[in-house]
C-alpha cells in the first residue's frame, strides 16, 4: 500500500531540514519538499541535493518571484500600506503566494497534508494556515513546532547532527532571518533584547550611514498608474526594478529599519529588517501621490491602507474585504503617473522633485503672486463664514445660557 505524501514547504534551513526526517519518522509518509523561489536571493539547485539526502522523495523548485511583485507587492504599495508606521511586510505578503502553489502541488500530487516549518510563537504559521484553508479547505496541515519535543534552535542544531544533517545556522549565531526579492529580517540572539544596538556587522546588504557614500546620489523613478516602470530612464520589468532600486538604496544605506512590533499571537517581536528598494519606493510612490490624488479620496485611502497592512501581517490575503480594498486602490491609481526625483544620502530619502501629466498641483493657483481670475480672495471670507458658523452657533448658545468653560 502507498504511504500518503506530505508536502513540505521547504527553504533548506535549519527547520525544514530536520522536518523532513521527523516527518518520516512520525508520520511513515513520503515527503514532497516545495522549495518556492520568492528572490531569496541564493541558488536553488543546490536544495534538489540536500533535500534528497535528507530524506524526500522529491522537490519541486517554484519559481514565483514575478507572481509575488505584480499579485502582492505592487497592490500593497499601491494602497500605501504599512504595519504599525514601519513595517513594510515582507515576509507577510510573501506567504500567500508561497502557500498558494503548496496547495497547487499538493493537489497534482494527491496528498494528503500540507506542513510548514512556522514556529508556534510567530505569524507565518497563521498565514500559511489562512491561505490553504482558504484555498484548500479539507487540506490537513501538519505543524511540527506544535508538536514535538524542540523548544529551541539549539536542540534543532543538535537534532539535525545526530542524523547528519549539514545545517547553515551554529550556536555561535543563531539569528533568524527570511529573505526574499523585497526585503531582509533579522530576529532572535542579541537582538531579543530591545536595548540591543544590531552588530554593525548585522545587514546583509543595506551598508550603514557610517559606510555609505560621502556623496548623495540622485535617482529618478517613473510610475505608471501607480506601478514603477523605469529607474533613470530605463524600463525594467517587475523582478528586475525592485533588484535594481535594492542595488542603489544598499549602497546608500538606505531601507534599515528596527522596530519592536505587535504580532498576531499576542506578543511583542524586535526585528531589523532591510528593505532598500522597497522604502525607496514607497517613499517615491507616496511624493506622487501627492499632486495626483485629490484631498478627499488621499485622505480615506490612508484610512484604509492601516486596515489593508493588518489585512495583510495577519494572513488574510485570500479575502473578500481584502480584494475589495485592492480594487479601490486600483482605482486610485488611475492619474497616479509620472517622474519623482529623490537625493539618496547616508540613509535619508530627500524629495528632489516630482511631476506628472495629470497633476493637481497648479502654480498660478497656489503662488503667493497674482493668481488674476484663477483665485479671488475675497471668495475666502464667505467660505470661513459657512465653515466656521457650527463653531459660532456653539459659542452663541454657551454665552445665551450663561455657560463657562
Amino acid at each position: 500500500m502507498a504511504k500518503e505524501k506530505v508536502v513540505l514547504a521547504y527553504s533548506g534551513g535549519l527547520d525544514t531540514t530536520i522536518i523532513i526526517p521527523w516527518l518520516k519518522e512520525n508520520y511513515d509518509c513520503e515527503v514532497i519538499a516545495v522549495a518556492v523561489d520568492v528572490g531569496q536571493g541564493e541558488e536553488l539547485e543546490p536544495l534538489n541535493e540536500k533535500a534528497i539526502k535528507s530524506g524526500a522523495s522529491k522537490i519541486y523548485i517554484e519559481d514565483v518571484r514575478e507572481e509575488f511583485v505584480t499579485e502582492c507587492i505592487w497592490p500593497t504599495l499601491q494602497m500605501g500600506a504599512v504595519y504599525e508606521g514601519e513595517y513594510l511586510l515582507g515576509t507577510s505578503f510573501a506567504r500567500p503566494v508561497i502557500a498558494k502553489r503548496l496547495v497547487e502541488i499538493a493537489k497534482k500530487e494527491g496528498a494528503t497534508a500540507i506542513c510548514h516549518g512556522a514556529t508556534g510563537k510567530g505569524n507565518d504559521q497563521v498565514r500559511f494556515e489562512l491561505t490553504i484553508k482558504a484555498l484548500a479547505p479539507n487540506m490537513k496541515i501538519i505543524a511540527p513546532w506544535r508538536i514535538w519535543d524542540i523548544k529551541t534552535r539549539e536542540e534543532e542544531i543538535d537534532y539535525a547532527e545526530a542524523r547528519g544533517l549539514d545545517v547553515p545556522v551554529t550556536k555561535k549565531r543563531p539569528y533568524s532571518m527570511d529573505r526574499n526579492l523585497w526585503h531582509i529580517s533579522h530576529e532572535g540572539a542579541d537582538l531579543e533584547d530591545p536595548w540591543n544596538e544590531p552588530p554593525k556587522d548585522l545587514c546583509l546588504i543595506c551598508k550603514t550611514p557610517e559606510e555609505a557614500p560621502d556623496e548623495p546620489e540622485y535617482i529618478e523613478i517613473d510610475f505608471e498608474q501607480g506601478v514603477p516602470k523605469k529607474v533613470n530612464g530605463v524600463e525594467y520589468g517587475p523582478v528586475e526594478i525592485i533588484e535594481k532600486l535594492n542595488e542603489i538604496g544598499a549602497r546608500n544605506g538606505v531601507g534599515v529599519a528596527d522596530l519592536v512590533e505587535n504580532r498576531l499571537v499576542g506578543m511583542k517581536s524586535r526585528g531589523v529588517y532591510e528593505t532598500p528598494g522597497g522604502t525607496i519606493l514607497y517613499k517615491a510612490h507616496s511624493i506622487l501621490e501627492s499632486i495626483t490624488l485629490d484631498r478627499q479620496t488621499a485622505h480615506y485611502k490612508d484610512q484604509m491602507a492601516v486596515r489593508f497592512a493588518e489585512l495583510v501581517y495577519d494572513g488574510w490575503w485570500y479575502t473578500t474585504l481584502r480584494e475589495s480594498m485592492s480594487a479601490f486602490a486600483t482605482a486610485t491609481q488611475k492619474y497616479v503617473t509620472g517622474t519623482v526625483k529623490l537625493k539618496l544620502y547616508k540613509g535619508n530619502i530627500i524629495p528632489a522633485g516630482v511631476k506628472s501629466p495629470y497633476t493637481l498641483y497648479m502654480e498660478q493657483i497656489a503662488t503667493f503672486g497674482d493668481s488674476k481670475e484663477m483665485y479671488d480672495h475675497k471668495d475666502a471670507g464667505g467660505f470661513i463664514n459657512l465653515f466656521g458658523l457650527p463653531l459660532k452657533v456653539n459659542a452663541m448658545m454657551k454665552e445665551r445660557e450663561g455657560i463657562e468653560d
